[in-house]
């Protein structure tokens, strides 16, 4: 699972792609430094993984993660070719949802590229942008259609009626995710407004300015998006110190939840992802799965021939766990359940398959 990060130039993608990460991006004061896209592996902070890793005592610990892609700044044009526009949105065609980031700090030293800090202008630029890039892509795809819907094909006939319909709500400003076309058309076609959309406020360090976030987070709930807050450049400074020494900082700095957890459980809640475990002296690892996700498809998560000689999956709920103390309590309490390949996977399920191949 991707989260791609946009934004223009100078707003703080690459600080937040450093913080996320801890990685070298380039963050200098350039619209154009990040030129090809930086992959990072996010962990997802669960104190449920560790806690299993204790009643185990396990030699190794995996915490799950989200990719996230970062791309240069988009300019506005980038839809013709503006800046390195179309070379930057094709990076994020494939991406499973949308962090985009806007600026709402003032710094003098940093150049604003709207000269003005107007959040809400910022972001109506990229989301025209992004529109006029499915308008591209849209009529690209119709051109294509057309010709075999003229055949009487109702493949054919069905998808370019969808598409006419994204046509006309596309030149109308509205995204593609508010619009009631089959999910696996949207798919097909990788619109960008029809990816799940996430605003990420970058703050100064301190009590943000609420006059600035009002807009955001009343846009945020009309389009049905995510609003986190965060100063990148405070969570990039605190990401290279010692683990030990975080906790300190952000205690001093008066913040009790730090912006780059809470930006990884939106990302988590945003894909309508769950996360399960596996769990021994070996290892303990957390997964991260699509919600109605059976047991065989998540049992491939793990390595296709888990999937391929899936057997069955030994379950048992981390909550119960927790509890009762152990897990030899669980097993006591028969609450270690035998399930097949259609089983649900649900959060916090703490899984063994059995398998043969």
């Amino acid at each position: 699972m991707e989260i791609g990060i946009v934004g223009l130039p100078n707003v703080g993608k690459s600080s937040l792609f450093n913080a996320l990460t801890g990685a070298a991006a380039a963050a200098e004061n350039f619209p154009f430094t990040t030129i090809e896209p930086n992959i990072g592996v996010v962990p997802l902070p669960d104190g449920r993984l560790h806690a299993l890793a204790r009643e185990w005592n396990s030699s190794k610990v995996t915490p799950s993660g989200i990719r996230f892609v970062d791309i240069a700044g988009i300019v506005e044009g980038a839809s013709q070719g503006e800046g390195l526009g179309n070379k930057f949105l094709s990076h994020i065609r494939s991406v499973d949802a949308i962090a985009h980031v806007v600026r709402c700090f003032k710094d003098e030293n940093v150049v604003n590229v709207m000269t003005e800090l107007d959040p809400q202008s910022a972001a109506d630029i990229i989301t025209t942008e992004l529109l006029l890039a499915d308008i591209q892509q849209c009529q690209a795809a119709v051109d294509r259609w057309s010709k075999k819907a003229k055949s009487g094909d109702k493949d054919s006939i069905a998808k370019c009626n969808a598409l006419n319909d994204c046509m006309k709500a596309f030149n109308g400003g509205v995204p593609a995710r508010r619009l009631s076309i089959p999910q696996e058309i949207l798919n097909e076609f990788q619109f960008l407004t029809s990816k799940p959309l996430m605003y990420v406020a970058n703050t100064d360090e301190g009590t943000p300015d609420e006059a600035l976030l009002k807009p955001l987070r009343e846009r945020a709930a009309a389009e049905g998006a995510v609003l986190v807050s965060l100063c990148t450049k405070l969570e990039a400074e605190i990401v290279q110190l010692p683990p030990e020494e975080r906790d300190e900082y952000y205690q001093s700095a008066g913040i009790t939840s730090p912006g780059l957890a809470r930006l990884a459980q939106a990302g988590k809640e945003l894909l309508q992802l769950i996360c399960f475990f596996t769990a021994g002296p070996q290892e303990t690892r957390a997964w991260l799965i699509p919600k109605g996700t059976p047991a065989v498809k998540a049992a491939g998560k793990i390595h296709t021939d888990i999937e391929r000689g899936f057997i069955r999956a030994e379950i048992y709920r981390y909550d119960d766990l927790k509890k009762l103390g152990s897990y030899k309590a669980v097993q006591e309490k028969n609450l270690v359940t035998l399930e097949g390949k259609e089983y649900i996977m649900q959060d916090g399920d703490c899984a063994y398959f059995r398998f043969s191949v």
